[in-house]
């Protein structure tokens, strides 16, 4: 038995044994060494299949950039609601300031962190939910109840009120120089605590910190407008000037949406997740006074169901999945985009509840679906995908998804109220189940 622990001579050379029996193993590896593993399991065949021909496409402007930052799920939401002003205001092309409320993310950030920290004093240091809580205070990532909070809360503006700057666009080093600073504000409230001060002298503490924080953010990026003006030339050249606005005001007068009647549908077929129920997850959010992260859990064929339904009625999906699963850059996200299990001669078997049980996939990114294709039977078989990450990635920034990948690797999405059933709602507006901070449901794009 103690033989079997460890790697043995015999065993190696059984391995190479193993290796050497079969001559498409080296075939395979003289690719995979000069080429790299994706470069040689790419499904060519699946390229030249490509069909950009939807029966359901909205038009949108030119496709956005986030740049070296994890703004994915900010971009998206702010592309769900660009559309609707272009379409509005007969634009050609336009885009709301995704710095704008990356600032005030920031705040609200490291706010929520510090009165978490407030309430778990008396958390073991070592354990694990204060081990969470400091790994990363205030990433760039985010849930769509997190932008339902911060428009809420600071209204929106144009891009060119508040345009990009070099911490928005690669946030690094900002994220960092502020975690650092978070993380020695955390060190001293617990001592502060430990030495038996009050949670009112500690919350004192915490303002002189906040503002310490903001200081930092306007250095980084600039101070964000309190009211700004508004002018824009439409499609046919003629000149709008709008007048002057609040954050808020602009918000109310071209969009206008109540945020509260969207809501966020996930799909997690696991065992502890049944269907039917809504989730939340403690210790997840942005802004402390702000609705917490809310989701209604659904079998996939109700994701498609409501978002084909949003979108047949001239709206854009803001959604969630795991980008990095048999996606190819060129504009693919696709099951077959890789033969990798060819290449390598082996197999990948686990399922879409097995790969979030054991740490294997989980929502990693946000973007918008702009369009379907149905079949004769009203049956989804691709789906149009808006990305934010530039022109040079996917087809000038447009990816196709067939609808295999939307079934494992869609996470959620997020619709009007008006497309779920009465008894769909009622279990959304139920007293939601808790789940761990650590849950992959708390994952953020």
């Amino acid at each position: 038995m103690e033989d079997r622990m460890r790697i043995s001579p015999a065993d190696q050379a059984k391995y190479e044994q193993d290796f050497a029996a079969n001559a498409v193993n080296e075939v395979a590896m003289n690719a995979v060494v000069n080429n790299g593993l994706n470069a040689s399991a790419k499904n060519w065949e699946l390229a030249a299949r490509r069909n950009n021909t939807f029966s359901i496409s909205l038009k949108q402007g030119k496709v956005t950039s986030q740049k070296s930052s994890g703004r994915c799920w900010m971009f998206a939401a702010l592309n769900t609601m660009r559309f609707q002003m272009i379409q509005q205001l007969n634009l050609k092309n336009f885009e709301l300031s995704q710095s704008y409320l990356f600032f005030w993310d920031k705040m609200e950030k490291s706010n929520y962190f510090l009165e978490n920290i407030l309430e778990t004093l008396d958390e073991p240091l070592n354990g694990r939910l204060v081990n969470f809580l400091l790994q990363s205070p205030i990433g760039d990532g985010g849930q769509w109840d997190m932008i339902v909070n911060l428009v809420e809360k600071y209204g929106v503006v144009p891009k060119s009120a508040y345009p990009e700057s070099v911490s928005s666009s690669a946030s690094r080093d900002m994220v960092s120089t502020i975690t650092t600073k978070l993380r020695e504000y955390a060190c001293i409230l617990r001592k502060a605590h430990a030495a038996g001060a009050t949670l009112e002298e500690l919350r004192e503490k915490k303002q002189g910190m906040m503002s310490e924080v903001y200081r930092i953010l306007c250095i980084c990026m600039g101070i964000p407008p309190k009211e700004f003006e508004f002018a824009y030339r439409d499609k046919d050249s003629a000149y709008h000037n709008e007048g002057t606005f609040t954050p808020k005001a602009f918000y109310d007068k071209y969009i206008g949406w109540d945020l509260n009647d969207y809501i966020g549908l996930i799909n997690a077929p696991t065992e502890d997740k049944p269907y039917g129920h809504s989730y939340t997850v403690r210790f997840l959010g942005n802004v402390k006074e702000g609705k917490i992260v809310r989701y209604l859990n659904l079998p996939i064929e109700e994701l498609k169901k409501a978002a084909i339904a949003q979108m047949q009625d001239g709206n854009p999906v803001w959604f969630g999945c795991d980008v990095g699963k048999c996606c190819d850059r060129s504009g693919l996200l696709d099951l077959e985009a890789f033969k990798t299990d060819e290449l390598l001669s082996t197999t990948f078997g686990m399922t879409k509840a097995e790969r979030l049980d054991y740490g294997h996939s989980l929502m990693t990114h946000a973007m918008v679906f702009q369009g379907v294709n149905l079949d004769e039977n009203g049956k989804s078989t691709r789906w149009r995908v808006e990305n934010s990450w530039g022109e040079d990635s996917g087809e000038k920034g447009w990816y196709i998804m067939s609808d295999d990948w939307f079934n494992e690797y869609v996470y959620q999405i997020v619709v009007h109220k008006k497309y779920l059933s009465e008894e769909q709602l009622a279990a959304y507006h139920a007293e939601p189940i808790q789940l761990e901070p650590w849950d992959p449901m708390g994952s953020l794009a």
